[in-house]
């Protein structure tokens, strides 16, 4: 008990004791706090729709096809959703261009447009996802028109499309 004391008394006879004491309590209950309640998830919608991550355009639908049957599933009176979605086209890429512009002595100019390449491999600016062309979903519970709306609401939400181009049947 003694050691103790004697402990306790250096410890605080340290110069700006309260500092380094909050400074550590502080530490641990941001650890605390990251470990436990934080979603370690929350950046894997964007790295899950990331071209980079999908070999073929199928696959990509079949993602799409597959969070929208879940969602679908958890409105009230829906049971055994199906889903299919068209596309217009696949993954298309726009790239960096490299522009050079020759005037000649008679005064006309030719522009010269090259797809700037590093290791082999052209540079991408942008990638575009494939435009939704349709989708069709055949869905228990869609007889009840109340549902067919909450249905067709929570797909133009999730995928950004027009309503004309959704079916619904059940």
């Amino acid at each position: 008990m003694k050691s103790l004391k004697e402990f306790w008394n250096k410890v605080k006879g340290i110069r700006h004791f309260e500092i380094y004491l909050a400074l550590i309590l502080g530490l641990i209950v941001c650890v605390l706090y990251f470990s436990f309640f934080v979603d370690k998830n929350t950046n894997d919608t964007k790295s899950e729709i990331s071209t980079g991550e999908f070999s073929s355009t199928e696959e990509y639908v079949d993602l799409l096809e597959n969070k929208l049957c879940n969602v679908l599933s958890k409105i009230s009176g829906v049971e055994e959703v199906s889903v299919l979605i068209s596309l217009e086209s696949g993954f298309s890429y726009e790239y960096a261009m490299d522009t050079e512009t020759t005037t000649s002595g008679s005064g006309s100019s030719t522009t010269l447009e090259t797809t700037i390449i590093i290791d082999g491999e052209p540079v991408v600016v942008k990638e575009n996802y494939p435009v939704i062309k349709g989708v069709v979903i055949v869905a228990k519970g869609s007889e009840n028109f109340s549902v067919k709306m909450d249905i067709l609401e929570a797909v133009t939400t999730v995928l950004e499309i027009d309503e004309s181009d959704i079916t619904i049947l059940s």
